[in-house]
């Protein structure tokens, strides 16, 4: 089993940056895949980015604003959010998966409880 513990988020300015973090727990050696997900109130959830291997992905609504990178060593995934917009706010879940990386929510295996990213000024 693992567990995913987010952390990180609260209020950001328009323009500003956050960093968000993912620490893992357990079983972390079945995990293969990762990636940082988002829901707005009243919508579906949504892909941010994914990291497999040294690959990444990103939505295009993040591309060049967002960096997910993953720490090894601490067993940590992360997300820079770089120049911040309003559009921005949402719950931002940390997803894992045993498996090669997927743009599904459905198929990851493992989710972090959430963490309340709000940009406004």
């Amino acid at each position: 089993q693992v567990q995913l513990v987010e952390s990180g988020g609260g209020l950001g300015q328009p323009g500003g940056s956050l960093r968000l973090s993912c620490a893992a727990y357990g079983s972390i050696f079945t995990i293969y895949a990762m990636g940082w997900y988002r829901q707005a109130p009243g919508k579906q959830r949504e892909l941010v980015a994914t990291i497999s291997g040294g690959s990444t992905n990103y939505a295009d609504s993040v591309k060049g604003r967002f960096t997910i990178s993953r720490d090894n060593a601490e067993n940590t995934v992360y997300l820079q959010m770089n120049s911040l917009k309003p559009e921005d706010t949402a719950v931002y879940y940390c997803a894992a998966r045993r498996q090669g990386v997927t743009t599904t929510p459905s198929e990851y295996n493992y989710w972090g409880q959430g963490t309340q990213v709000t940009v406004s000024s």
